[in-house]
């Protein structure tokens, strides 16, 4: 499926369908079971044409398993997820990450964290531009955007609905930016858009100007329907757009 909306955009690389599924395709590229590897990772090679498919004997990162909905809570790291987001509890035991002062602040956040279990074997990362539409229907559209493209992204969420709330920003994991939340808002009558990729400990799998834009399936459609007459063909997009490389 031909994107306008990365061709508007001039995209460094191209968006990646999202889907649900059953049946593995066979030119995908997995983790190996038993070995760490961080989802952003493949999503970085499968915006540059790769497939990834992840399965949950195969996604052995904790944050990933829930990020991907193959479980719907935290079953490490060791000593508690509240200490590994913090402060560390003491030796023995992974260093603290830092990034809630306390823990009893990311238990909380943890607490509140929306988690689901997908109905199907594998969650599958695969170019756009090669899905098929005839026999398969991607659930999420995730994008790697710069500031440029960013902006006119969150502009266009909003073109047509009269509020402007429409994109989000929300601290978690990479992965969880990256499926998760969209995949929840996808079961909203009014779906929102998830700004991600900044999670720290992800940042190294991304180019250092680019953020992930995620949408659910419906609400990239209706951004691609409502390019016609919009700022995407006038003036002051022109000119932003002439500066990208």
């Amino acid at each position: 499926m031909e994107s306008r909306l990365a061709r508007e955009l001039k995209l460094r690389y191209g968006p990646v369908a999202i889907m649900l599924t059953d049946e593995k395709p066979e030119e995908a590229h997995q983790f190996k079971q038993g070995t760490w590897g961080c989802v952003i990772a493949m999503f970085s090679a499968a915006a540059r044409g790769k497939v990834a498919a992840f399965d949950k004997d195969t996604v052995t990162c904790g944050g990933g398993s829930i990020g991907l909905g193959f479980c719907d809570q935290y079953e490490g790291p060791p000593g508690g997820i509240e200490y590994f987001l913090s402060t560390g509890r003491g030796e023995g035991y992974p260093e603290g990450e830092g990034y809630k002062k306390t823990p009893e602040l990311a238990k909380a956040f943890v607490d509140e964290l929306p988690t689901t279990r997908i109905p199907t074997k594998y969650v599958v990362f695969k170019p756009l531009d090669d899905v098929v539409l005839e026999r398969e229907t991607p659930t999420v559209v995730a994008i790697l955007a710069n500031p440029d493209q960013i902006s006119a992204l969150i502009v266009l969420a909003n073109y047509d609905r009269p509020t402007g709330d429409n994109v989000i920003v929300r601290f978690s994991a990479g992965c969880h930016q990256l499926f998760l939340l969209p995949y929840m808002e996808s079961m909203k009558d009014v779906p929102r858009a998830i700004l991600g990729c900044t999670d720290i400990s992800a940042r190294p799998y991304v180019d250092p100007d680019l953020f992930s834009f995620s949408m659910p399936w419906s609400m990239y459609l209706e951004m691609e329907s409502n390019i016609p007459g919009s700022f995407l063909e006038r003036n002051d997009w022109r000119k932003v757009r002439s500066r990208i490389m």
